[in-house]
């Protein structure tokens, strides 16, 4: 499968959040800028799909052994686990025009490599999978930049049209790809595929290359890249909804990719297809995505998001045990066509889950993370299901694989998407007066204290509402975090937490959202000292 697609559809399919303003569903291609843009990635992304399926087909033509097949999975996920999160960073660090641009430059050296190999007959079952790895490498190193741009592109009311319109696109191209990559290859080869993705690029790099950002100045320096990456990391760690995402994403993709990965081996092997039926599969799969689309909307308002993701996945692990058994090919594509469907649908509410559960400041790398972890289970799984297959047969590697999708839906009974789903995270501005402070940027550890005066019968209740802090604080960029109580003063307690430098706490008081602060009205509302909470900056000593 796609990778580069998949990309793309994992992080833009999203619903409006509640209490955004939205405009018409065509109102963003209004705008210049985002028309053209969608314009050419649509045109990328057919090119993708039909350079999909001359990889696929040429894998077969090379070699019959089912995990040499399914190895062209895992070289297409593999990147997007190595690659996303430094990605990511750089996509909150770095002016995302310039990795937009590199990225395209890098996918189009890569297409027109493989499709000049193509032509003269030099492509190896080790050049197609060197090949696919960086293809996948350049999808991987824009995707995270292509999604922090749109609001860049679009006016506010408008951002959420705008990624419908995203998701749109991506499934058009689903739908026309394939079918079209398989006639082409039909009559010219393989090679042909390969140069048409190569120049389906160009349209994207022109326009990106057209585009003038506006440049927007900054209060503090930006980070550096290993701490940006230490911090994202931290946040997902101290973000209950995005590591229950996490969680249902393994539990899903580890167990679905063998549907993927299968897919091509069924179509060649078992149904005895040439490439323009193979074709077929993947376009009634692109249809099943769109119409699931459509759909989507209105089975939201009747089934929450666990219930869609259990719902979802039942539904996928039945089209798994069709292609395990089902051998008439149109039969076979109206299973696929709920293949699309179960997917999107999957694919949307976990994007749900990672796009209300990160804060804008760190939006670009929380979504590398889910996507690291996406195609992580991707990569293991196809290798997995390709080595079953290999060994024991499609069909019970198949059969396997639905096992694990229908214990993998057990999950909603620990790991549940709908836990705080009203979280805002809109940031709010800085307190006055922290940074007239003269103290250099790099200066630290910073230890910070914040003392609270409180009840000696509400000391329960504050210790439990102070455990949210512990978050609150972990998650904008502390290293530690404890609290403690004066033995001399009971009902005196000290909540303290540390920073790597005075820049770091500065960039803290910056990415606080409005739910950090009502978690914070919370404990505040035991404070009983008549004045505010006494707080105390401890640094390091050095130079001043």
């Amino acid at each position: 499968m796609t990778q580069q697609n998949e990309l793309h559809a994992a992080v833009t399919v999203s619903p409006p959040s509640a209490g955004e303003p939205s405009g018409s569903a065509w109102q963003p291609l209004r705008q210049r800028v985002f028309r053209m843009l969608w314009i050419a990635t649509v045109v990328s992304n057919i090119g993708s799909w039909m350079s999909d399926i001359g990889v696929n087909w040429t894998m077969l033509s090379l070699s019959a052994d089912p995990l040499a097949v399914a190895l062209v999975q895992a070289a297409s996920s593999l990147p997007m686990f190595l690659f996303v999160l430094p990605a990511g960073v750089l996509a909150d660090i770095v002016e995302r025009r310039k990795i937009l641009l590199f990225s395209q430059v890098w996918t189009f050296c890569a297409a027109a490599g493989l499709a000049l190999l193509s032509f003269t007959g030099n492509v190896t079952p080790e050049v197609l999978l060197a090949a696919t790895f960086l293809l996948s490498t350049g999808a991987a190193l824009s995707s995270p930049a292509f999604q922090a741009i749109v609001p860049d592109l679009v006016e506010k009311q408008e951002l959420s049209p705008a990624i419908a319109l995203n998701s749109l696109g991506i499934n058009i191209s689903r739908a026309i790809g394939p079918a079209l990559g398989g006639l082409i290859l039909s009559f010219a080869g393989p090679w042909m595929v390969f140069m048409l993705n190569a120049l389906s690029v160009l349209g994207v790099g022109y326009v990106l290359h057209r585009w003038k950002p506006q440049t927007t100045l900054q209060r503090l320096p930006p980070e550096h890249f290993f701490t940006a990456i230490r911090g994202g990391l931290r946040y997902v760690h101290a973000a209950p909804v995005l590591r229950n995402v996490l969680a249902r994403t393994v539990a899903f993709f580890l167990f679905g990719s063998a549907g993927w990965a299968m897919l091509p081996l069924v179509a060649r092997r078992e149904l005895g297809l040439g490439p323009g039926g193979y074709g077929i599969m993947l376009a009634c799969i692109g249809l099943g995505a769109i119409c699931g689309a459509v759909v989507l909307p209105t089975l939201r308002k009747r089934l929450n998001a666990d219930q869609m993701m259990v719902s979802a996945s039942l539904l996928f692990a039945l089209t798994m045990l069709a292609l395990a058994f089902v051998r008439h090919f149109w039969l076979l594509n109206l299973f696929e066509f709920f293949t699309g469907f179960a997917w999107i649908a999957v694919l949307s509410t976990l994007n749900v889950g990672a796009q209300r559960s990160a804060a804008r400041w760190v939006k670009a790398r929380a979504l590398a993370v889910y996507l690291t972890v996406f195609f992580g289970s991707m990569t293991l799984g196809s290798a997995l299901w390709g080595k079953l297959a290999s060994t024991y047969g499609i069909s019970w590697s198949l059969c396997a694989a639905t096992v694990g999708m229908l214990l993998g839906a057990a999950t909603v009974l620990r790991w549940r998407l709908e836990k705080d789903a009203a979280l805002n995270l809109d940031l709010i501005g800085p307190p006055d007066g922290l940074v007239e402070m003269t103290v250099a940027h790099e200066r630290g550890p910073v230890l910070v204290s914040c003392e609270y005066q409180i009840e000696p019968q509400e000391a329960q209740p504050f210790m439990l509402a102070i455990q949210e802090m512990r978050r609150v604080r972990r998650r904008t960029g502390a290293m530690g975090w404890a609290v403690y109580e004066d033995i001399r003063q009971p009902g005196v307690f000290v909540e303290t937490w540390l920073m790597g430098s005075w820049i770091e706490h500065l960039r803290q008081h910056e990415r606080h959202t409005v739910n950090d602060r009502l978690i914070q009205e919370r404990v505040l509302a035991f404070h009983r000292g008549g004045v505010s909470p006494v707080m105390r900056y401890l640094i390091a000593p050095g130079e001043r």
